[in-house]
């Protein structure tokens, strides 16, 4: 039992756990795509920004310069001064520099291209990288590029060519990305902190979930267990108001147990019964033989009336065995070989057969023309058992068992197997069917029968997809046994009313 119920805490634990991995998981990689997506979008909206806002100062600062067409480099070089430092440089304005040819670069941000003396708290080394840092932007790179600069860090520059009176300038524009860095670290910081919370808040639900979604496996486990010690009777609570699948798994899962429990109780009851029914003429054999034993010299006639009584117990046995075994047969996919089967002259020829065996009246109805597709071994056995069944409850010699048929449906045929005898109570007329169920127990032991019949015909209606039941005769007395089966196609042209109905009064091999 401990054992079990590790197994049962392990499976229910461990679904839980995997539904909140996998909830987290999945989680964690949208949050991942999304934040990828964000951010690279982010970053290039604010680039393009960017570079359309240095594309429109560049284009500004070219067409200042255009009206200086034939002025020497200084004058070039005062111009592009004035309107560059009208324009001062900050974290979020604009760098704009031109490059003269013959004079000194023009910037509002001069100190970014180097200075001589070391700003405060730097030292000599330090202004040395950051001169040649400003060296490399004196380097001219046609068109959009990505700069270090000292102090400001990474700058998004433009510069562009401009034929100033035949003297090539270089005008540029730049702004540092300083801006697209914070807002990709505020991106950053802002999906760290409500993925952190968004997680632990659907590990939480996930775990909850998980823990509901199993509950009703731990309680089908619990059954289960419970049912795997012996007890049958523990069913899954259910409920009509939930329509979800839980509910089917716990209708299907009860459905499965009451077979279960069926099928146990049937095979107890089988047992016993079969135990029973063997055990009456083993003990019939035991007692003649030991009555035999008893005497010392034993007439060679009470020798013989043992015998027979031997050899008819034996005889018993065997047909109980037969029976037991076709019944266990029945449930084989090979049980059955069907075949086409002319039914009217199926039927004529059985029940001629069958009014040979007893002294009764015998009538058959009109049998439809066609063919049925059924396994004539298995149908015939049926109908001799339903037959038999019919001239035991009634009396010689003007008993009545007749056989009637009828279409059902489109393809259905109906056997009705009719007696005049005592009738089936109401009560009895499902049980009937059942193994080594008897409505009179003493004259069918008597006759010996085993109450096998009735529920070899039940199997054998089972495997033809029909079924068998009982009712009483309308309008007279006696005893109805009706089995119906698929797989009639009656015969072309239309059948005809046939043969008329017909009596026989025959005496059979134990009349």
């Amino acid at each position: 039992m401990r054992s079990r119920a590790r197994v049962r805490g392990s499976l229910t634990g461990s679904l839980r756990w995997r539904l909140t991995a996998w909830v987290a998981g999945v989680l964690l990689a949208s949050a991942a795509i999304m934040f990828a997506v964000v951010y690279r979008d982010t970053g290039d909206q604010l680039r393009g920004q960017i570079d359309r806002d240095i594309a429109g100062d560049a284009g500004q600062l070219r067409q200042s310069l255009a009206p200086l067409a034939g002025a020497t480099p200084g004058r070039i070089a005062q111009a592009a001064g004035s309107y560059v430092h009208a324009q001062p440089f900050g974290s979020t304005a604009t760098l704009l520099f031109v490059l003269v040819p013959g004079a000194a670069t023009v910037s509002n941000h001069p100190e970014l291209f180097g200075t001589s003396h070391p700003d405060d708290g730097e030292t000599a080394a330090e202004q040395a990288r950051e001169n040649a840092l400003g060296r490399a932007l004196l380097i001219p790179r046609i068109g959009y590029s990505t700069r270090i600069g000292a102090d400001v860090g990474a700058v998004r520059i433009l510069e562009r060519r401009v034929s100033v009176g035949g003297l090539s300038v270089v005008v540029a524009a730049g702004e540092p990305l300083a801006t697209v860095s914070r807002a990709e670290r505020g991106i950053a910081r802002a999906f760290l902190l409500a993925g952190a919370l968004i997680l632990v808040i659907a590990l939480v639900l996930s775990y909850l979930a998980g823990a509901r979604v199993s509950a009703p496996l731990r309680r089908m486990a619990a059954v289960a267990a419970r049912v795997d010690a012996g007890e049958l009777a523990p069913r899954m609570a259910t409920s009509d108001a939930r329509s979800d699948e839980v509910r089917v798994l716990a209708h299907a899962f009860n459905h499965m147990l009451d077979r279960l429990a069926d099928a146990f109780t049937g095979q107890r009851e089988f047992v016993a019964d079969a135990s029973h029914e063997l055990r009456t003429p083993l003990t019939v054999i035991r007692g003649q033989l030991e009555v035999l034993a008893a005497q010392p010299d034993p007439a060679g006639e009470e020798v013989r009336r043992v015998e027979r009584l031997v050899q008819a117990e034996i005889a018993r046995i065997s047909r109980l065995v037969d029976d037991l075994l076709l019944l266990a047969r029945s449930e084989q996919t090979d049980f059955l070989r069907l075949e086409p089967i002319d039914l009217s002259a199926f039927v004529q020829e059985l029940w001629d057969g069958i009014s040979l065996t007893a002294t009764r009246r015998f009538e058959l109805g009109v049998v439809p023309t066609g063919s049925l597709a059924a396994d004539p071994d298995r149908l015939a056995q049926a109908l001799r058992n339903l037959a038999r069944n019919a001239i035991e409850h009634t009396a010689a010699p003007d008993g009545l068992v007749r056989l009637g048929l009828q279409r059902v449906g489109v393809d259905r045929i109906r056997f009705l197997i009719d007696d005049d005898g005592p009738g089936i109570r109401a009560a009895e007329r499902e049980r009937v069917f059942e193994r080594f169920h008897r409505t009179d127990p003493a004259r069918t032991r008597a006759a010996g029968g085993a109450g096998l019949g009735l529920a070899i015909v039940t199997a054998i209606a089972d495997a033809h997809g029909g079924h068998v039941s009982a009712h009483a005769v309308p309008g007279a007395p006696g005893a109805r046994l009706e089995l119906e089966l698929p797989g009639f196609a009656p015969a072309s042209p239309p059948p005809t009313r046939g043969r008329m109905t017909q009596e026989h009064r025959r005496v059979g091999a134990g009349g």
